[in-house]
């Protein structure tokens, strides 16, 4: 039981944290629906990796970022700006003429696994997510800052962000006949949902 509460634990915190819709799965199913399937697993694995990385940095500086506010303030500001200049890039690729399937292929699946880091890295609310959550659970004792903990919350957090992701490509990629909106849209869809947390962090920080 020790080994499968954090493993769960962490599947499932990644899971609610990513399910909703937001700017990595939503691009993950773009891309399912404009690429392909394949090249859409390839931007949910760098994606993952990234995710990876966030997850064990946030619970192994867990302690130390919930006793300092202000370098949480600071990583929603500077993750404020990343969103912000996102929504405008996704704005103004929506204005932009629709490729051809001719050109879509040309998409190498090399370039949608560096476009799941690059999103993957710009977006540092896991970061904050993470520390919450491990916080939150260690101070009802469901969770301890151990390497053994730390380990299997982190594989649980890939396992469960990749499955999330899995099944964004694989419904959007089944109603592909029936999603023209998605990708005529797409980009805007992207461009609102970087636009709404954007705001939100705005209101959180003058808020503090």
């Amino acid at each position: 039981m020790d080994l499968v509460l954090p493993l769960f634990l962490g599947f499932f915190a990644s899971a609610i944290g990513i399910l909703p819709p937001g700017l990595i799965n939503m691009t993950a199913a773009k891309v399912s629906m404009k690429d392909g399937r394949n090249e859409a697993i390839s931007f949910a694995i760098g994606a993952t990796i990234i995710i990876f990385f966030q997850t064990f940095l946030a619970l192994f500086f867990a302690n130390y970022l919930d006793q300092n506010t202000a370098f949480i303030n600071m990583l929603q500001e500077i993750g404020l700006v990343l969103f912000l200049g996102l929504t405008t890039f996704f704005f103004w690729r929506g204005k932009k003429p629709k490729q051809t399937n001719h050109n879509i292929q040309k998409h190498s699946k090399s370039n949608r696994f560096f476009l799941g880091i690059l999103l993957s890295s710009l977006n540092l609310f896991p970061i904050p997510y993470y520390v919450f959550v491990s916080i939150s659970l260690s101070a009802y004792g469901y969770f301890f800052f151990t390497k053994t903990y730390i380990y299997l919350f982190v594989l649980g957090a890939v396992l469960g962000a990749f499955v999330v992701f899995y099944g964004y490509i694989l419904f959007f990629k089944k109603q592909e006949n029936n999603n023209s909106f998605l990708l005529n849209y797409g980009n805007y869809i992207i461009g609102s949902i970087t636009g709404l947390v954007s705001l939100l962090t705005i209101f959180k920080l003058f808020h503090l």
